[in-house]
């Protein structure tokens, strides 16, 4: 290999916009993720952070949960799913931390639809 293939192989490692871009996105907007957990302030992220791919991710994942945190207030079938949104937002909050976007069961799925 000539230097010149090597350099641009060099090139190309060093990309931003490759693997690195996403873990620069997740280190910077790590709070607005936290966030896009808190209930309605999910539509902070989802407004403000529109060029971050972290923070719309969880953002769309929070306000997913928003939506159902309403139904809680209904009696037995509600509790239950207060429970397991309770135990969603926990496993939400530590793929945050992580720096991760691994969809929540169920939750993933639905806010993959949003287009905003």
């Amino acid at each position: 290999m000539n230097e010149e293939k090597k350099e641009e192989i060099k090139d190309e490692t060093k990309d931003p916009s490759k693997k690195g871009d996403a873990a620069s996105d997740a280190k910077e907007n790590m709070l607005w993720g936290i966030i896009a957990y808190l209930g309605i302030l999910c539509l902070i992220p989802l407004l403000a952070k529109k060029d971050s791919q972290f923070a719309q991710f969880h953002a769309k994942q929070g306000l997913v949960m928003a939506i159902g945190g309403f139904f809680a207030w209904i009696p037995f079938f509600g509790w239950m799913l207060g429970l397991l949104l309770f135990v969603l937002w926990i496993m939400a909050i530590i793929s945050v931390v992580n720096g991760e976007m691994k969809p929540l069961p169920v939750v993933g799925e639905l806010a993959a639809k949003i287009n905003i």
